[in-house]
């Protein structure tokens, strides 16, 4: 194996980056990730990932960890509502929905973001992540890289692999290729108690999620393990929209909802009245589709750094698990006549398969803003059953 006494460094502890590190440790390769969180501890906000069978929880049977992610997702939470804006639901898969059947091409479980990373974490060797490393720059240093952190830390490795997300740092060091704003933005938001300070929404979930359409406007809300939940809410604007409004105002960002959006129902207030603080926005983005690149000998990217896309189906970190399982082959294959051709073969492979996704993604994206979206999605999840 070329890489058995090589130092690998991963920039990045999200999924795909873990599981990476899970991977190469199964095949006794010596790696660290390097992750800017302070510690383990650090909040892990968002909705539910839902994983699909191909990617996703492939990578977690290639990790040997199916066994503990059936420990720790969450049955029933994939379950949906589609409402208008004044929640009138118009299709529910509460009832007849069939059990949880893992290795169902369509069973798509959900998982809070919170306890996928812990039971990766638990996955690897006591030492293998570096906490409190945000990675500022790198040089060449003999045949790899010497990897320099925000805490004034240095550290050597053979091979360099950028996990970092959508901002990656490590990406510039490949390619000088941009995304582009998809013309979508995206505001995300939670409550902490929703039983008592949301219960017309809270009650309308039943522990699932909601999907809401109307005026172009797409409102998602996604309960929570903890008890809380999380809510994504977005449509076309110009890509600075947010820098107007005080995200940690919750008055004005409720009259900013009531204002733009004067046709959706009373019911979607109580979500802004009682937000945790600030708001985060999200601009859209999303690699362009024919991205191309030369192969390094020492360094490559995978998930959001490779390929951010819009979340619109749910591919961004199903694509990331998939690359790290796809590259811990080629890594650690004896086919290739170097390192450079694994990564090369690698990368090709990566870029054809997040350029259907993206596709995909940005199509979804452009029905789910669209005047009569609801209709369309009724009959998207109607031809799916």
């Amino acid at each position: 194996m070329m890489i058995q006494n090589k130092k690998i460094a991963i920039v990045g502890g999200g999924p795909g980056g873990l599981i990476l590190a899970r991977l190469l440790q199964l095949k006794n390769v010596a790696v660290k990730v390097y992750e800017r969180d302070f510690n383990a501890a650090a909040r892990v906000q968002g909705t539910t990932l839902d994983l699909h069978e191909d990617s996703g929880l492939k990578a977690i049977r290639e990790a040997g960890l199916l066994e503990e992610f059936k420990k720790n997702y969450r049955p029933g939470a994939d379950r949906m509502l589609l409402t208008n804006e004044n929640a009138e639901v118009f299709l529910s898969d509460h009832e007849g929905k069939p059990e949880a059947d893992f290795g169902s091409e369509h069973f798509r479980p959900e998982i809070d973001r919170g306890p996928l990373r812990q039971l990766l974490l638990e996955s690897l060797q006591s030492d293998t992540v570096v906490w409190d490393s945000q990675f500022v720059s790198m040089e060449i240093q003999n045949e790899g890289w010497l990897l320099h952190f925000k805490n004034g830390t240095a550290a050597y490795a053979d091979i360099v692999i950028g996990a970092d997300g959508a901002n990656s740092k490590i990406r510039p060091y490949i390619t000088n290729i941009k995304s582009f704003y998809t013309g979508t933005s995206g505001l995300m938001g939670s409550v902490e108690t929703p039983e008592t300070t949301a219960p017309y929404i809270h009650k309308l979930l039943k522990d699932g999620k909601i999907m809401a359409f109307g005026g172009g406007l797409f409102f998602c809300v996604a309960s929570k393990g903890d008890g809380s939940l999380a809510y994504y809410l977005s449509y076309k604007t110009d890509e600075s929209h947010f820098k107007n409004l005080d995200l940690a105002n919750k008055k004005q960002m409720l009259s900013w909802f009531k204002n733009d959006f004067a046709e959706w129902g009373n019911v979607w207030q109580e979500l802004f009245e009682n937000a945790e603080t600030p708001f985060m926005p999200i601009p859209i983005y999303c690699m362009p589709l024919n991205q191309t690149w030369e192969a390094l000998p020492n360094l490559t990217i995978l998930g959001d750094a490779a390929h951010v896309m819009p979340p619109y189906a749910g591919e961004g970190v199903n694509m990331a698990m998939l690359d790290a399982v796809e590259l811990s082959e080629c890594l650690t294959s004896d086919k290739y006549k170097s390192i450079q051709e694994a990564i090369s073969f690698y990368e090709v492979t990566m870029r054809k398969r997040a350029s259907i996704a993206a596709q995909a993604s940005l199509e979804n994206g452009d029905m789910m803003h669209s005047e009569g979206a609801l209709e369309k999605m009724l009959a998207f999840f109607s031809g799916n059953d």
